[in-house]
């Protein structure tokens, strides 16, 4: 079925449930961000194969929320079909909340599926029909009841990421989660978000791509561990690694007997953004409902000793098999076909090569000249699949998944001539990524106060990117991580000592060429003064060249130089004992001072 006809039929099963709009998320019942394919039913709907957006049906209208980043990849894929493309984020775009205010009527009925929709977002939506007397269909899921040909649930096996890489038992972490539970106030701590489970008992799994994930939920009490999952995927070594950190297995459906079980008066503590509505619904009336960002997210932002090491060891086979790649371009780029899907293969072969290398940690961002201006572009054979020549821009953000912990790298690679206009920009975009990775600041700062220390160089030529600047990065899990982030948005999470965090300016011209340089540091201790207090600093994990070919020298200060000649020495230092006596020779002229 085309989306036109999808939509069609799902009209009718929304007029045979009274339901007037219905809101498609992009969710599973665990909010994360990447689904295992049985959850992806925006996708299935509207055609938009973005990791972000809405779909609202009504029986006039089928509307997609997208964010900048998807702008021109959505109004792509969406295109021939009745669904109109709403821009998030600008001003004079409405919410799909606020929209669907100014269309219904009292009596109306907003229907979803509960299993899926966060707590926070049912709050939000909610709070939009004060003055209307709206009724909420929580529990059709309407799109599985379409979708006949729908991919079964994954059932990949369990294994448990040894302490030699966690650092500390489950036990252990179980006990810090007690600590804060007691600070809290809380009996009991439910908890549904895949990366918090898996890092909280140290278990990981292939249940989402890219994302070592177990579908699964928790429960903590002061006495109890639960982990509530498919008992299929469990092998002896993890039920005996289980066992002996005091955690109980049920199956993964019963959670929700456990939840309407409570005993009255007691607490709650639960994160309602990572809660989905059908679990929090369930909470017997008389218990004490504590919401917060959940305590786990909070503890494995900051990475412990044996983390940090880890993760220096995989940034190292990063760069080894990022160096190989770039290698290897240059050698055959304009003599051989190289596509942008070929090229994102081989690089892939080379992490392969890397002795603890499970899997990418998300698709490869592989997009050639104006392909790169669109943030999550995917090269698809069939559909966007440009082939490299020797002339142009060739962005490629990429990363791994290693025992080691989790990678994530962009580099723009110069591939022949480049206009004055792309190496001015490649130039500002490396202006704003040294002001903010060598910046010392202040503790107590949080991302949203730095942020502008990227932008600035780029403001000051009239430029700006309509995203983040940094994220953080999990261990061998999401390569997107909370709580903390760089990012205009604001943000009350300080930066912390141990927390690892991406760092990413850019410059993306529709039509024309896309260009970011992205590192991965980790927060650390730097100075402490009589005057200001102490201070922190970003010390760098990730190493690879940055392309000098595209580096305009007359517009960085002296400063910037040193930065640049002294990040490359590292890099050649750090890598070119792994590499050929070929590649090495290549490297040490991609590192050389200038």
């Amino acid at each position: 079925m085309k989306a036109n006809e999808k939509i069609k039929s799902l009209r009718g099963l929304m007029k045979e449930k009274g339901i007037r709009a219905y809101i498609i998320p992009t969710y599973d019942p665990h909010q994360s961000e990447y689904l295992a394919d049985y959850y992806k039913a925006r996708a299935w709907i509207s055609g938009f194969t973005g990791s972000a957006g809405t779909v609202v049906v009504t029986e006039d209208e089928a509307i997609l929320w997208a964010d900048g980043r998807y702008w021109i990849q959505a109004e792509n894929e969406i295109a021939g079909s009745e669904i109109k493309l709403y821009k998030t984020g600008l001003p004079s775009t409405p919410s799909y909340a606020e929209y669907l205010r100014d269309k219904l009527e009292d009596g109306d009925s907003i229907g979803f599926d509960g299993k899926i929709f966060p707590q926070s977002d049912f709050e939000k939506l909610k709070s939009h029909f004060k003055n209307k007397n709206i009724k909420f269909i929580e529990d059709h899921d309407l799109v599985g009841e379409l979708w006949t040909d729908r991919p079964a649930l994954p059932k990949t096996k369990v294994f448990v990421l040894d302490e030699k890489y966690t650092g500390k038992s489950a036990k252990e972490k179980i006990n810090q989660v007690r600590k804060e539970m007691e600070k809290e106030g809380a009996d009991y701590f439910l908890l549904a978000s895949l990366d918090d489970i898996a890092w909280l008992y140290n278990i990981r799994g292939r249940d989402i791509a890219n994302n070592p994930v177990v579908i699964s939920y928790a429960l903590i009490s002061k006495d109890k561990a639960y982990l509530f999952v498919d008992n299929e995927k469990l092998g002896d070594e993890v039920r005996n690694y289980l066992s002996e950190n005091g955690i109980e297995i049920e199956d993964y459906n019963r959670v929700i007997n456990y939840v309407e079980n409570f005993e009255k008066g007691k607490s709650v503590f639960l994160d309602p953004s990572r809660t989905n509505r059908w679990l929090y619904k369930a909470i017997p009336e008389g218990c004490n409902i504590i919401e917060g960002t959940n305590i786990t997210t909070n503890l494995k932002a900051i990475k412990n000793t044996t983390e940090i090491q880890n993760q220096r060891k995989a940034y190292i086979k990063d760069g080894v098999a990022l160096v190989k790649f770039m290698y290897w371009l240059d050698q055959n780029v304009g003599k051989t076909v190289i596509t942008e899907v070929s090229a994102a293969e081989r690089l892939e072969e080379f992490r392969r090569e890397q002795e603890g290398f499970i899997e990418p940690s998300f698709d490869t961002i592989a997009a050639y000249k104006e392909n790169a201006a669109m943030m999550h572009y995917r090269a698809e054979e069939g559909k966007s699949n440009y082939e490299l020549k020797k002339e142009g821009l060739f962005l490629v953000d990429s990363g791994g998944q290693y025992l080691e912990g989790t990678t994530d790298i962009t580099r723009t690679i110069v591939l022949g001539h480049i206009t004055d206009e792309e190496k001015r920009d490649f130039t500002l975009t490396l202006k704003g990524h040294i002001n903010l990775i060598s910046a010392r600041f202040l503790y107590g700062t949080t991302g949203s106060n730095i942020d502008v220390l990227s932008r600035y160089p780029l403001w000051q030529e009239g430029l700006d990117y309509k995203c983040g600047t940094g994220h953080g990065v999990g261990y061998l899990l999401n390569v997107h991580e909370g709580p903390h982030r760089i990012s205009p948005i604001p943000n009350e999470v300080v930066l912390e000592k141990g927390m690892v965090v991406t760092i990413e300016p850019g410059v993306y011209k529709a039509g024309k060429y896309g260009i970011r340089i992205e590192n991965v540091a980790v927060v650390d201790e730097d100075i402490e003064t009589e005057y200001g207090g102490k201070f922190m600093k970003f010390d760098i994990l990730s190493y690879v060249p940055i392309d000098l070919e595209a580096v305009d020298v007359n517009m960085l200060t002296e400063k910037e130089r040193n930065w640049l000649n002294s990040y490359h020495k590292k890099v050649y230092e750090k890598l070119s004992p792994y590499l050929s006596e070929e590649e090495r020779q290549w490297l040490k002229e991609e590192t050389r001072e200038i």
